[in-house]
């Protein structure tokens, strides 16, 4: 598994021109001149997904690289369409599921990335980080596993009483139980002390809070490529200020929110990436394990230490639009999966 590191600020969410995309007319003559090149890439995104994916330099690359991107038409039979070498999707719904599903048992020589019931196991955090915990990854490098957490799905004035119960030690990360990209799915909220749990609105994840420094990292995954990027995150809480502050913080999505850490002053055994070794033991296992290609793992690193550290949060297809040198990462692997089709059809 290949690793790029990269230090990183998080870009706002400008608004880009939607750029053209190629019609279903138009794939015929291009197919003619590039019969053995071209790699047909079938997308049903949200309007909001094309506009930061397929940027103008992203596609402008794909095209001159061969890879021709086509909208799908959900008003029309998925079969009718294409001919696709892949399905690049992030839509919800059990109706498109059950589209995407059908189309992969009559077209299993299509990719689909990624298989929708893969997809879904990511929508709920009780099971997202249960792949990471069992897998209990422990090496020289270091170690990583997943803060202690609760799930509470109704009754907010039993929260106390079972947080008292599992031992959960304030301050604790509350967070939807859904977690389907919407933007209520990203808010979070910080509880710091026990009466003030029952505020918080269920269904629901109670995350023990881990000090980090302040710094997170955003482990992008595409196929057998990573690149890691440094943000800020929500700063530490003393024993002081949660002796002192009382009740609940809402934050909006930390990822949006979050400034720049790349010109900061910090520590350098905060700012320090997650080793190399580890973070491609770890990329490479979920992969297995979720049955994922596209998708990014929010890390944090124990304050006071240098190498146990915490997978917190697990997003399926992800900004990659705010992660530098997506265009040439995502080109190669749509690439390689073209070719590796193309390879199985002459043998």
């Amino acid at each position: 598994m290949r690793l790029e590191e990269e230090f990183s600020h998080w870009d706002h969410c400008d608004e880009e021109e939607q750029p053209e995309t190629m019609s279903q007319c138009s794939i015929g003559g291009l197919q003619q001149q590039q019969q053995q090149k071209l790699v047909v890439v079938g997308y049903a995104l949200t309007s909001k997904k094309i506009k930061s994916f397929l940027q103008p330099k992203f596609e402008g690359l794909a095209r001159n690289k061969g890879i021709l991107f086509v909208a799908i038409d959900q008003n029309r039979p998925l079969s009718d369409q294409g001919p696709f070498d892949i399905v690049l999707h992030k839509m919800t719904g059990k109706e498109w599921r059950q589209v995407l599903e059908d189309y992969r048992h009559t077209h299993p020589e299509v990719t689909v990335l990624d298989p929708p019931d893969a997809i879904q196991h990511l929508h709920n955090r009780q099971s997202m980080l249960q792949c990471v915990a069992d897998m209990n990854l422990s090496s020289s490098y270091g170690k990583v596993g997943v803060p202690r957490q609760l799930v509470i799905k109704k009754d907010a004035s039993s929260i106390a009483d079972a947080v008292n119960k599992a031992g959960l030690i304030l301050p604790l990360v509350a967070k939807p139980l859904v977690a389907d990209g919407s933007a209520k799915s990203h808010e979070l909220s910080l509880a710091y002390d026990q009466y003030s749990l029952e505020k918080l609105e269920p269904p629901l994840v109670l995350q023990e809070f881990v000090n980090h420094g302040g710094v997170l990292f955003k482990v992008y995954i595409v196929g057998e490529a990573i690149k890691v990027v440094r943000r800020f995150s929500l700063p530490d809480v003393t024993k002081r200020e949660l002796s002192k502050i009382k009740g609940v913080f809402r934050f909006p999505r930390v990822s949006c929110a979050a400034a720049s850490a790349d010109d900061a002053d910090l520590d350098p055994s905060v700012a320090e990436l997650p080793p190399r070794p580890l973070l491609e033991r770890l990329a490479k296992e979920l992969q297995r394990r979720l049955g994922l290609r596209l998708f990014n793992l929010d890390v944090i690193r124990e304050h006071g230490t240098r190498d146990h550290f915490f997978v917190i949060d697990i997003n399926y297809f992800p900004g990659y639009g705010k992660m530098p040198g997506y265009e040439h990462i995502f080109t190669d692997f749509l690439l390689s999966l073209g070719q590796s089709r193309y390879k199985k059809r002459l043998s």
